[in-house]
């Protein structure tokens, strides 16, 4: 009696230490997943669904779009002196703001605006790695690959008389 006694209480024993055979023979059937079928999509499906997708997808995420040949005639030239000696010069057009062009290092660079949430005027060509940025008192001219500043505090004429009229007072 107490060899039974004693299979019991560790039968008991290791059901609580394992649940897995506190699982009564009661216990109901697991059901059996079902699998749907997979429907097969033949090329032709799957370039109808990526055709518009691709038609529709903003051009910024190409990283290697080529932008063209910037063609700057009949454009606004603006000067801009930047710190260390850079010169930069800006290329826009009234009718289209979608774009400009600027001559870097005796290169012109044709650059796509960007959207901001700030309100700045941003430009960038990816292929190039070209980054324009242009606030109320300042422009920038950035490596997007590097990582770095290539010209800092560029001004145009208004800029720069604006500044100086703001170290002044």
């Amino acid at each position: 009696m107490k060899k039974l006694f004693y299979i019991l209480l560790l039968a008991s024993m290791s059901s609580m230490l394992n649940p897995a055979f506190a699982q009564s023979s009661n216990a109901a059937p697991k059901k059996e997943a079902t699998k749907k079928p997979v429907k097969k999509t033949s090329k032709k499906d799957v370039e109808e669904k990526v055709a518009p997708a691709v038609a529709g997808a903003s051009a910024n995420d190409d990283e290697n779009e080529d932008l063209g040949e910037a063609n700057i005639e009949g454009s606004t030239v603006t000067h801009f002196n930047c710190e260390l000696g850079n010169k930069i010069t800006t290329y826009s057009n009234a009718g289209d703001d979608k774009y400009m062009a600027i001559r870097w290092k005796d290169k012109v660079h044709r650059l796509r605006r960007i959207g901001t949430s700030t309100g700045a005027n941003r430009f960038e060509n990816r292929k190039d790695a070209l980054v324009w940025i242009n606030i109320p008192t300042k422009a920038m001219l950035l490596d997007s690959k590097k990582g770095q500043q290539l010209a800092n505090e560029c001004r145009d004429p208004e800029q720069a008389k604006a500044f100086a009229a703001k170290t002044k007072s």
